[in-house]
């Protein structure tokens, strides 16, 4: 009697006749016939002109069938985070950045260098046209998106909405309100069914400024949030019937370099201690959050937000 289906990882079939396999999988796919292993790999040969191909291609189970995943504002903090743990998983992923080339490119090295897929590619989201030719060159390099995950964002100084200019809060909301709406539309273009897309998931990075406010803050970067919150819950009624599921994540508290944009970079620290938690969160730990919204584990789940703010 042939041998039970193996667990294998990451093999590749150097060439006809290799039998250079890691153990992967225990289900055998109905599409190949035989009990006999060895025949159903014979049997792949017949039907592919590669002479190098891959495992995962064939049985499509593995993790290179995730899907391509754009991340914006991804050279630090929760994207950067985000962008790590998706390639791990098998996205191929396309790291944006607006200005930081050096930590964008640093990123997607690690990427590689771990056998991932990445590209960087620079986009100021807040431009129309940065933001085509950004999924155009994501189309080129990996084929249409599947996953997007809205992370860019900018807040400025603390102060008071008496202090804040009109200048201001067009920075402010061109990119993180005109940012998410024009990648989201770029999404849904390649995602949509009623495009001829396959579905997909978007998850939106919003803040739990959106509902606690930010007075004496930022309250310009708390209202754009709140923007995010609507479109997230209006766009995923919108294409719910399409394959496409839209959530968000409305981190705060979070160590990462904003604060410092911010004009405070030890406010973190300052508040964790006021928090149900008592402690400060990671990017990682919103990133593992946006990676549920994105999976399959997250199937029926549409339209609604996973707060990340230590119980605040």
């Amino acid at each position: 009697m042939s041998a039970p289906w193996y667990q294998h990882k990451h093999a590749v079939l150097q060439s006809h006749g290799s039998d250079s396999f890691e153990p992967l999988i225990r289900i055998r796919p109905s599409c190949l016939g035989s009990n006999d292993y060895n025949q159903d790999i014979e049997n792949i040969y017949k039907y592919t002109d590669s002479m190098t191909i891959r495992l995962e291609q064939v049985f499509n189970v593995t993790n290179s069938k995730q899907g391509v995943l754009i991340v914006t504002g991804a050279s630090r903090g929760i994207g950067a985070a985000t962008a790590r743990i998706a390639a791990e998983r098998g996205y191929a992923v396309c790291v944006n950045y607006h200005r930081n080339q050096a930590a964008a490119q640093s990123l997607v090295s690690e990427i590689e260098h771990g056998g991932g897929r990445a590209i960087a590619v620079a986009a100021d989201v807040s431009s129309e046209s940065d933001v085509i030719s950004l999924f155009a060159d994501v189309d080129n390099a990996f084929g249409p998106v599947t996953a997007l995950v809205n992370n860019a964002g900018i807040l400025e100084k603390q102060t008071r909405v008496e202090d804040i200019d009109a200048a201001r809060l067009n920075r402010i909301l061109a990119t993180n309100v005109i940012g998410s709406f024009l990648c989201a539309r770029e999404a849904v273009k390649r995602m949509s069914t009623r495009h001829g897309g396959q579905g997909g998931a978007i998850v939106n990075v919003s803040s739990a400024a959106s509902r606690l406010g930010s007075a004496g803050e930022y309250v310009d970067y708390a209202a754009s949030k709140g923007a995010v919150d609507t479109l997230t819950i209006g766009l995923s009624r919108e294409v719910a019937g399409e394959g496409i599921r839209v959530n968000a994540v409305r981190p705060a508290f979070i160590y990462t370099d904003m604060h410092a944009d911010g004009g405070e970079p030890g406010r973190v620290d300052r508040i964790s201690k006021s928090l149900p938690m008592q402690r400060g969160g990671h990017p990682v730990e919103v990133a593992h959050a946006i990676m549920w919204l994105l999976s399959e584990e997250a199937s029926y789940t549409t339209g609604t937000f996973i707060d990340l703010a230590g119980g605040r």
